[in-house]
């Protein structure tokens, strides 16, 4: 007997005299199904079809300088999107991320002014300040087991009242003082708020850095182990830690970086604007959520990627920016993101059941 004949099943039939049977999981799926399982597919479609809606509603907006303006509003939602993202894709929530933006800039503002020092002192207080609050968060919610939806809304209330109250107390105004004459103040606007030119269009500093960090993102959740530790903790923690992730750790860090992304938009807003009004912050983090969500990441954790934010900042920048060049009603803006997350979560939905569908 052959070796062929050898591994033939001993069944009373043959195999051609019917078809083969597959259980779905080892089935190669066709390419167009399983590009359709990439949680940034969606969103990139959807951004290229805002993009070109826009582009024929509102003229002005294929100028060069128009582009530029768009992609700085999406790299200030962006930078924020992307630890936002990481966090939820780690199965976790920030409702604190846009009060504390304005929380950063209000230490650095009044370390550096009040205390006549170095803005740099002031950066690096910050800093600290906003990795203590991430920190803060996390410890609680793996401490405490509550939801961080809850922790982070405690916190949120924290410093929104906190940013008014004692910017009140420290300067006797709702806004910090101009900084814009102190040492060091050049230096540390060239890094947070400068200009590059590009062929005659000035294009903010802030857009280079949102795509670097959003290759390093994609770096860390495709290529090392923390990443790996990411979405284990996000799809089941229990399950994660009894194989050796460290599930405390791994949390406590991802709201550290919330906090790092929170103090970079700070610095940024702080330098680009000399002054920081107390008051704002409030509803951004449902922004950089939004964006998040309508990137691929799933509000149970455990799925997501660093990408599909990049491309959920770019269509809140290009709607926001879009009304105004199409000469529309801004107040639309909020009424076009809603339309916009609730059609992400449904395509979401929908690409999640075709590309698992046997």
């Amino acid at each position: 007997m052959s070796m062929t004949q050898q591994a033939e099943p001993a069944v009373g039939t043959s195999p051609a005299s019917g078809p083969k049977q597959t259980d779905g999981r080892t089935t190669r799926r066709p390419l167009a199904i399983r590009l359709l399982a990439r949680p940034e597919v969606g969103v990139f479609l959807g951004a290229v079809a805002v993009l070109i809606f826009f582009l024929i509603a509102a003229p002005s907006l294929r100028q060069g300088s128009s582009i530029a303006t768009v992609l700085y509003q999406s790299s200030t939602i962006g930078i924020m999107a992307l630890p936002v993202a990481l966090l939820m894709i780690g199965g976790e929530f920030d409702l604190s991320s846009g009060v504390a933006v304005i929380s950063s800039a209000l230490v650095a503002s009044m370390i550096s002014y009040q205390l006549t020092m170095n803005v740099w002192v002031g950066v690096i207080v910050a800093l600290f300040a906003s990795l203590a609050v991430g920190a803060f968060n996390g410890w609680m919610v793996v401490k405490t087991g509550l939801p961080s939806f809850l922790v982070t809304l405690g916190t949120f209330l924290i410093l929104q009242g906190a940013n008014l109250a004692v910017t009140k107390l420290v300067t006797g105004n709702v806004a910090t003082d101009d900084i814009s004459n102190m040492d060091g103040f050049d230096q540390a606007k060239k890094i947070f708020a400068s200009s590059v030119d590009i062929g005659g269009v000035e294009v903010k500093i802030t857009v280079f850095y949102w795509l670097g960090f959003a290759a390093l993102a994609t770096w860390v959740l495709l290529r090392t182990k923390y990443g790996n530790w990411i979405f284990a903790v996000g799809g089941n923690k229990e399950s994660a830690r009894a194989v050796g992730v460290p599930v405390n750790f791994t949390k406590i860090t991802l709201f550290m970086l919330v906090g790092f992304g929170a103090w970079f938009i700070g610095m940024h807003n702080l330098f680009s604007f000399n002054t920081v009004q107390s008051g704002e912050g409030v509803g951004q983090e449902l922004i950089y959520i939004a964006a998040a969500v309508i990137g691929g990441c799933l509000l149970t954790g455990g799925s997501g990627s660093a990408i599909g934010p990049v491309f959920g900042a770019f269509m809140f920048g290009m709607v926001n920016q879009g009304i105004v060049f199409a000469g529309w009603n801004p107040d639309w803006f909020k009424a076009f993101l809603g339309v916009m997350l609730l059609g992400a979560v449904l395509i979401n939905l929908w690409v999640q059941r075709t590309a698992t569908r046997r």
